[in-house]
């Protein structure tokens, strides 16, 4: 393969991703491992799309990691649902890691005050997002991720597989071709774990300061930062 973050390599990502359009998620996803493994990892944020590439990542090759962004806000029932994953799946505690912001809580409160989310999300989310992703994907060579392209404007041009320009490796996206349907259609046929706030309006799931639920007939990701133009976190900004 050509060198890392390469005009080259970018388009043979993009000819694979081509070829691979037609085919299901479990396609991208062993092509991935395949290519990739050891050195690739799932990231998680225990939501419909995440549990359902646990369930498709356990079944073609179970010693896949995968880790979770813990903010330190998750709701109560994020961290039930990791728990039954875990259970569910036997998986050891060398296939699952948790990665946290450098600051806690109360340094984060005595550098920048109280309630940061609500006055500047997006040093917010820097903080306890987007620096601990960082740090985690220096020790791979690909991630993989849950987004759709209709989840939003901003994911609408995601491939299959691509360079992340942004983390430099590559991200996998095996469900971006997927609708919330194709999503619900595989957690029940599987009968997969999942988030209990999915049953209550909550559609996406984040922090419990960043997170509400959606009203009927309200894009799938109004409930995230719904009091400002913020739609992303900047974990998979284009």
């Amino acid at each position: 393969m050509a060198v890392r973050g390469s005009v080259e390599l970018i388009a043979e990502l993009k000819s694979l991703s081509d070829a691979l359009e037609s085919k299901q998620p479990q396609d991208v996803l062993a092509a991935a491992i395949g290519q990739y493994a050891p050195k690739i990892v799932l990231a998680c944020s225990f939501g419909a799309e995440d549990v359902v590439l646990v369930d498709m990542v356990h079944r073609i090759n179970p010693s896949v990691p995968l880790f979770y962004l813990d903010t330190d806000f998750l709701f109560p029932e994020t961290y039930a649902t990791r728990d039954r994953l875990i259970q569910h799946y036997d998986l050891k505690p060398s296939q699952v890691f948790q990665v946290k912001s450098l600051l806690t809580p109360e340094r984060q409160t005595e550098q920048y005050g109280e309630a940061l989310w609500s006055k500047e999300p997006d040093r917010c989310c820097q903080l306890r997002k987007v620096e601990p992703l960082t740090r985690v994907l220096k020790g791979f060579e690909a991630w993989i991720t849950g987004i759709r392209r209709d989840q939003a404007p901003s994911r609408a041009s995601a491939d299959l597989i691509e360079w992340d320009h942004k983390f430099e490796l590559v991200k996998i996206n095996p469900l971006a071709r997927w609708s919330w349907a194709d999503v619900w259609t595989y957690l029940r046929f599987y009968e997969v774990p999942y988030n209990p706030l999915h049953d209550q309006n909550y559609p996406s799931i984040g922090c419990t300061h960043c997170t509400a639920p959606v009203e009927p007939g309200e894009d799938s990701r109004a409930g995230r930062w719904k009091n400002f133009a913020k739609t992303e976190c900047g974990l998979h900004k284009p």
